[in-house]
């Protein structure tokens, strides 16, 4: 293919991606009005938030608390934390505020490494609520959060409903900065597409509600996940909503129910996280072929569109390098993402300062964005059978084994039963 054809190319599919992400999803966003975001607040079922923990050291109180202070009534809402071989002192924090939370925090340990996936699964299988939020050990979720949630399974067929990751370091440097804006595009614009047709292909595990028995109906497949016989355990979130999808269910989103995250402030831990995240999308967008097309045409089309893109970008990059006009473009890259910054900014000018960041603060994103398409997804495509976690240095493997019970696989169950300790809602510290 000559560079003209393949720039071309890039060219359509950049365009049909912008299109469907944002002008198409506000489009749709404006015809269904009141019918965008529905809510009942009729149903309260039994609610447990599963924490799969390995290596947070003390921060995990910040999340068990922030949990412990959610408005949600107390006699119907859990947490149950799975540590998977912590081999710092997480377990022995968690346990901590396990005593003093009146019986109503529960601290599992894994007998051996099982990955996250896997470690959600031995808590939902023991729970018997109704729904089951999983909640990452390093976010701390706003005490409506758990109620917003629910309020969106306004029937049936809605399987999972994720909430809006919001960025808790935003200021602590210029790359936090860029992801905090690079954030808020991903939920108020890139999921609207998805979101309007309520099959939304990737809810974070951040914070994401699920009915339990549409976990325990895809157990069997998220218990066997692996590469060229390699378990693997990247990809595990967005894995989880395309089976939700596939199996018939609906997967919607809200940004009334907001946790807040930690992202990575180094290049290196960047392009860890943007590794493992390239891995997981072209193992998601192969695995969807047998049944994204299925759905509606709009969406199929959006999906093979993406996976294009990021197939095209790279060879798009080279032979930008090999003609010598990469800068040419890089400098178009940079008016059009300092055009994004510019709307970010004027779209939370009314926020805190605390809660938004500067109008060049996602200037680096022109940077960067070719830097990993062209450099990460060439890695993600020949080491797509690595069972590491990088952002975690999740190094142990597990190989895949038949579900077994979860007396048979955990150790040190803690605070199973109810401690006596204060009774009521243990309260975040003052600020």
């Amino acid at each position: 293919m000559s560079a003209h054809a393949l720039w071309v190319v890039l060219h359509a599919l950049a365009v049909v991606v912008f299109v469907n992400r944002y002008i198409g999803g506000i489009v749709l966003k404006l015809i269904k009005g009141s019918k965008w975001d529905e809510t009942r607040d009729d149903y309260e079922p039994t609610v447990t938030a599963v924490i799969p923990m390995f290596n947070e050291g003390e921060a995990i109180k910040e999340t068990l608390l922030s949990l412990l202070a959610s408005d949600y009534p107390a006699e119907k809402f859990k947490i149950v934390v799975v540590d998977d071989r912590s081999k710092d002192d997480s377990c022995t924090h968690a346990r901590a505020v396990a005593k003093q939370s009146g019986g109503r925090i529960r601290v599992i340990r894994n007998a051996v490494n099982l990955g996250k996936r896997r470690s959600i699964n031995r808590a939902v299988r023991e729970s018997d609520s109704e729904i089951i939020v999983s909640v990452d050990s390093d976010c701390v979720v706003d005490p409506d959060a758990i109620r917003q949630l629910v309020r969106r399974f306004t029937e049936p067929k809605v399987a999972a409903v994720g909430g809006w990751v919001d960025v808790r370091n935003k200021h602590e440097n210029w790359l936090s900065r860029m992801q905090t804006v690079k954030y808020w595009y991903s939920y108020y614009f890139m999921k609207n597409l998805e979101w309007a047709f309520r099959r939304v292909m990737c809810l974070s595990g951040c914070l994401t509600a699920y009915r339990r028995d549409v976990l325990m109906e895809l157990e069997p497949v998220l218990e066997r996940r692996e590469i060229l016989g390699v378990p693997i355990k990247y990809g595990e979130d967005r894995f989880l909503t395309r089976q939700v999808v596939k199996a018939g269910y609906l997967t919607t989103m809200t940004l009334d129910a907001r946790c807040r995250t930690f992202v990575p402030t180094t290049l290196n831990g960047y392009f860890s996280q943007q590794l493992r995240w390239r891995r997981s999308n072209i193992v998601d967008y192969v695995g969807g072929f047998s049944h994204v097309w299925r759905l509606n045409p709009i969406l199929a089309i959006h999906f093979f569109s993406l996976f294009a893109l990021l197939l095209a970008y790279p060879l798009a990059i080279t032979r930008l390098l090999l003609a010598h006009k990469f800068f040419a473009v890089l400098l178009i890259n940079i008016e059009i993402v300092a055009l994004f910054g510019l709307y970010y900014r004027w779209r939370v000018r009314k926020l805190p300062k605390s809660e938004r960041v500067g109008v060049f603060s996602y200037i680096p994103l022109a940077v960067l964005m070719p830097v990993t398409y062209a450099i990460m997804t060439p890695c993600a495509l020949f080491t797509l059978d690595s069972g590491s976690w990088e952002t975690r240095n999740h190094d142990a493997l597990e190989p895949n084994i038949e579900p077994l019970p979860v007396r048979d696989v955990t150790s040190e169950l803690v605070a199973i039963k109810p401690v006596e300790a204060a009774v009521g809602r243990a309260q975040m510290p003052a600020a």
